[in-house]
């Protein structure tokens, strides 16, 4: 397909990637099936760390392929690190050593009614297969599970998913705990659910994919019914390839072509005074993958196959290198596509994974990462 302009149109989804080979093939068939969506395109993905092929190598075959736009969308919720630096920098970096090839790139998944509504399918398929009986909606609390980030803006639009399905059902109250590097983590987020009174908790991981984090949430899960046999638990699964979240992705290509592919920047703590951030106004963007870009078979976890059992967990917990990186990589900023400054500064090496992370602002925060150290959760 060509646009306009006469250049040939190429797609490009970018993943993180994973060390669990499940999370790795949930991320493929959703790009697959995403290449349905734009039949007569070249599509290609690729990831950021861990598994291949990794994102120069999807690029260089739509390169191969003679595309001379490539439009590239992020497969993430929320505009954290990922988004707004990693992914940026790999690109940018790309295509200053091809000039022949122009990339433009998408926004993230972001807070949109069709994920609300992948979310509530997901939330009514753990109703609906409760065993407890039938506990009114006013009587059950729902726990929103995000990902967790040192942006305190991807945090709040976890928040703000939790509120909206919250309202959309009706239930009696909605809590939002996260996986790490913020508060409140997991257990210390059910174990007040678990103070409130409600007969029913409902956990869903707002995550697109499976893996350890996952794994992680359910185990804690698990942990905290044993301690409140009163309350009943239901986990709810994660979103996967929910038709609705295919048709958001697609819409993401859509609006860059239409030129409103605009990532919301106002609450950014990169650009704006956001209250406890005050030193991240304007960090050069840096990716901190290369360590970990592509490293495949070599870097997939070896202690279970396709679903994440948690086996890591406890080979954590007994005293040994645990393998998954228990923080995101949530750096500087970088807008790539979205009307800001373009710099391609590194200012250090990776040599020694030398990641110069800013400090986060409430890193010693009870119900947060130290508390998640002190678990191994």
């Amino acid at each position: 397909m060509t646009d306009e302009a006469g250049e040939k149109l190429g797609l490009m989804i970018c993943g993180h990637g994973s060390r669990n080979r499940g999370a790795v093939g949930e991320f493929a068939q959703l790009a697959e099936r995403l290449k349905a969506r734009f039949p007569g395109w070249p599509v290609e993905y690729g990831y950021l760390e861990f598994a291949n092929p990794v994102i120069k190598d999807g690029l260089d075959r739509l390169r191969a392929q003679g595309c001379t736009r490539i439009l590239a969308v992020p497969g993430m919720l929320f505009a954290a690190g990922h988004a707004k630096n990693d992914i940026p920098s790999v690109l940018n970096t790309y295509q200053a050593q091809n000039p022949g090839v122009t990339i433009t790139y998408g926004r993230e998944l972001a807070v949109d009614t069709r994920m609300v509504r992948a979310a509530g399918d997901r939330i009514r398929e753990a109703l609906e297969g409760a065993a407890g009986g039938d506990v009114p909606l006013h009587e059950t609390l729902l726990m929103v599970i995000g990902r967790g980030a040192s942006d305190p803006d991807a945090n709040s639009n976890v928040a703000k998913i939790t509120r909206m399905l919250w309202e959309g059902f009706g239930f009696g109250w909605a809590e939002t705990g996260y996986s790490g590097v913020t508060f409140p983590l997991v257990q210390p987020a059910l174990e007040h659910a678990a103070k409130l009174g409600y007969r029913r908790i409902v956990v869903f991981p707002y995550f697109l994919f499976s893996g350890v984090l996952v794994s992680r949430i359910y185990n804690h899960t698990d942990e905290v019914a044993a301690r409140h046999p009163e309350i009943e638990f239901l986990k709810a699964g994660y979103l996967n390839d929910h038709p609705q979240v295919i048709d958001t992705m697609a819409d993401r290509v859509q609006e860059i072509l239409q030129g409103a592919n605009l990532m919301n920047c106002q609450m950014c703590k990169y650009r704006e005074q956001v209250l406890g951030f005050e030193e991240d106004i304007g960090r050069p963007q840096e990716s901190h993958h290369h360590h970990v870009e592509g490293l495949g078979a070599d870097a997939e976890c070896k202690l279970c196959d396709v679903t994440c059992t948690g086996a890591c967990e406890e080979q954590a917990a007994a005293g040994h290198h645990h393998h998954d990186h228990g923080h995101s990589h949530d750096h500087h900023h970088h807008d790539h596509g979205h009307g800001h400054s373009h710099s391609h500064g590194h200012g250090h090496g990776h040599d020694h994974h030398d990641h110069h992370h800013p400090v986060y602002p409430h890193a010693d925060h009870p119900h947060g990462p130290k508390s998640m150290r002190k678990s191994g959760g």
